[in-house]
């Protein structure tokens, strides 16, 4: 198995890097002589080989920033550890040249490039984690976008902005008048009313600006997160059904649910954290520098080792958390999915399959959280330890300056304040990094939806104040995008006249349901048009389309609310006349009545409160009160209600009707019929032109179109 090339790189340099040192063992002695000059000269002449070594690997690992921070790094480590131990005037002896040194100090050397590698070469596979299907596709710009959005809340952020400067200089300024203050008692000059005055004034602001600060940046990520959710919403609105059909619906509320807060908090919480804490530690760093130089670098050295230690650990997490919102996703689609087939459920006994793939699922969930628990478990151990070796070391050091008298105890006071200062905000910044990048990266999947562009065109304008109601299927082929070569639908030409009952009946997978579709325009035809009073129905406008156009399927959708907020969907200013007279043509108004709370009686989610009957007359009602230009009823007739269509026509609640049937009262009483076969038009006419034709309508009364 080839290893990664964050791994393979690091012995070409190390093998380069010898070779290197082996040709500069001439020039030891002369560049001995130079003292610290002369270990950046030998970093720089090191540096011309240690650049050319990658391009061996060039086929493998293609020369980048990674590569070149690697071999910055290993050629200015020693130099760059000379000059600190020079400045800090650490005890003990070292090498003053790496050519001259020991092979451990190389080891040393390669070992930090390494880190270096392993914390800035982002992981390609994670073995063991599981990837959604078809892979995650990378969305470049993540970050930007992520700002982009957030700029819309500027004004709120640039007041918590503001109250985070003013709170931060409050923390600076509380330690070194602390510091002062102590100095002054030790002189003997005691305590005073404007001393304490300054430590109280300077915590108050602090604290009271560090509250309006996350109020507002609270108050930002709860605005972001409602903006978002109204896009992405409006947009996945618009999309095709085929995207819809190939996306549970579960999948789509779990983003909703889980992503879009992480993204929103993204910004908001970035900026809290990770400007506070960058603006602190680079504040107070300086102040702790010039206060006590030596003794700050040496507490510093905790940022760069903390940085390393945090990069590979967030590379790592950002994998295992898009692995963990994908299993979520197939978690939430697998418990929707049993929901709503619990009866087929219970009639195939497939109780115990079903607990087993959520305990599959479940199970998958367990283990992706305990790896980034464990995960960060050691990581948190890492940054402890590094924590409390550097503590050890300033500690040492502190108490050496203290008894040389090179410092006061109030200046180590400040200083050891300070410290403590840098540490929790070196520990908020990579922290905050951390989850900022997750929550940046958990936005992956929002920007791919937000980026789909629907391939139908639905952007019509036309509006006519009145249609007459004449359709006409003009030679129309269909075929599926993901199956061209098989047509659904293959040059099917007929008409719908106003004022007319038509009939579209043919045998199972006919494709009757297909071209009900394109009448509704919830697809498009690959070739022939569809004409609505001779005119294409893309070029209406899509509200007016489907105002006009109204289909009835034989199990409707209703909507959690009550049944008035159901039938009058999409209408404003109905007059209750209207209403009645909609329900009482749709057989649904005695029913309606006769309820405890009448037209306020809730119907539950998806009008599961309601029986399948009373589902679809409200359906019909919802339909009949639009007066439509063409009604469609898709096998939505009950038995007895055969003739419904023509009275409906004539009362001028619709103009024209094309019914989807297969029942032989309604066949018979229909003004003409159009019979499908294999997705062409095998005949049409009226009944008794078919009859005597004794083709395919007879064949199909022969099959059981008369069993109702």
């Amino acid at each position: 198995m080839a290893l990664p090339p964050s791994l393979l790189l690091p012995g070409v340099l190390l093998a380069a890097d010898a070779l290197s040192l082996s040709l500069l063992g001439p020039l030891v002695p002369a560049l001995a002589q130079l003292g610290l000059a002369g270990v950046w000269l030998e970093a720089a002449l090191r540096l011309p080989l240690l650049a050319a070594a990658p391009r061996l690997l060039s086929p493998l690992c293609p020369p980048g920033a990674t590569t070149t921070a690697a071999v910055a790094t290993i050629a200015i480590t020693p130099a760059a550890f000379m000059a600190l131990r020079s400045l800090l005037g650490l005890p003990g002896t070292g090498p003053s040249l790496l050519a001259a040194a020991a092979p451990a100090w190389l080891g040393v050397t390669h070992a930090a490039a390494t880190l270096a590698l392993l914390a800035w070469d982002a992981p390609r596979s994670l073995g063991g984690v599981p990837k959604a299907p078809g892979g995650v596709p990378k969305v470049p710009g993540g970050v930007w976008r992520v700002l982009v959005l957030a700029c819309s809340e500027w004004k709120v952020l640039g007041a918590a902005f503001l109250c985070l400067v003013v709170a931060a200089a409050g923390e600076t300024v509380g330690p070194y008048v602390t510091g002062k203050v102590l100095d002054a008692v030790r002189s003997g000059d005691g305590l005073t009313a404007g001393a304490v005055g300054m430590v109280v004034a300077t915590e108050a602001a602090s604290v009271l600006f560090s509250g309006c600060r996350g109020w507002l940046f609270l108050l930002a990520a709860a605005r972001l997160r409602q903006s978002l959710r109204l896009r992405l919403f409006s947009h996945l609105l618009h999309q095709d059904l085929d995207f819809f059909q190939g996306m549970p619906a579960a999948e789509l509320s779990t983003r909703f649910s889980a992503e879009v807060p992480l993204v929103s908090m993204a910004v908001p919480r970035g900026t809290n954290l990770l400007l506070r804490s960058l603006g602190m530690a680079l504040v107070v760093g300086t102040a702790m520098i010039r206060l006590v130089p030596g003794l700050a670098l040496l507490a510093l050295l905790e940022l760069p080792l903390g940085i390393t230690a945090q990069r590979i650990h967030s590379a790592r997490r950002r994998a295992l958390q898009r692995s963990m919102l994908e299993a979520s996703a197939r978690t939430a689609s697998g418990v929707q999915e049993s929901i709503a087939a619990m009866e087929t459920i219970r009639i195939f006994s497939a109780e115990e399959e079903e607990e087993e793939r959520h305990g599959r699922n479940l199970d998958e969930e367990l283990r992706l959280k305990e790896r980034m628990e464990l995960e960060l478990a050691g990581f948190t151990l890492i940054q402890r330890m590094l924590k409390l070796a550097i503590r050890v070391l300033v500690l040492f050091q502190s108490h050496q300056q203290l008894r040389d008298g090179s410092i006061t105890p109030g200046v180590l006071v400040t200083f050891l304040l300070y410290r403590d200062t840098v540490g929790s905000h070196v520990k908020v910044l990579l922290s905050g990094f951390n989850e900022f990048t997750t929550n940046v990266a958990a936005g992956q999947k929002i920007w791919e939806y937000l980026d789909r562009k629907p391939s139908r065109h639905i952007g019509g304008t036309l509006e006519p104040p009145q249609l007459q109601g004449h359709v006409a299927f003009q030679r129309v082929s269909f075929t599926y995008p993901g199956n061209p070569k098989r047509p659904v639908l293959r040059d099917v030409s007929l008409e719908l006249h106003p004022g007319e009952v038509t009939v579209l009946a043919g045998p199972n997978g006919s494709r009757k349901s297909m071209t009900v579709a394109l009448l509704e325009r919830l697809r498009d035809p690959g070739s022939g048009e569809v004409l609505l009073d001779g005119i294409p129905l893309r070029e209406y406008e899509h509200q007016y389309l489907h105002r006009q156009v109204v289909l009835v399927e034989q199990d409707p959708i209703l909507f959690s609310g009550t049944i008035r907020e159901n039938v009058v969907l999409g209408l404003e200013g109905c007059e209750e006349s209207e209403l009645r007279e909609a329900a009482a043509a749709a057989g649904a108004l005695e029913f309606i009545q006769g309820l405890k709370q009448g037209w306020d009686t809730e119907v539950g989610e998806r009008g599961g409160q309601l029986a399948a009957g009373e589902r679809r007359r409200l359906a019909l009602a919802r339909a009949l009160l639009r007066r439509p230009t063409v009604l469609i009823l898709d096998e939505a007739l009950d038995e007895g209600d055969e003739g419904a269509a023509q009275r409906w026509v004539r009362a001028g609640l619709a103009r024209t009707v094309l019914v989807v049937s297969h029942r032989r009262r309604v066949l018979d009483g229909a003004d003409r019929l159009v019979l499908l076969e294999g997705g062409t038009v095998a005949e049409q006419g009226t009944p008794a032109e078919l009859r005597e034709r004794r083709g395919a309508y007879s064949r199909l009364l022969q099959g059981g179109g008369d069993r109702e």
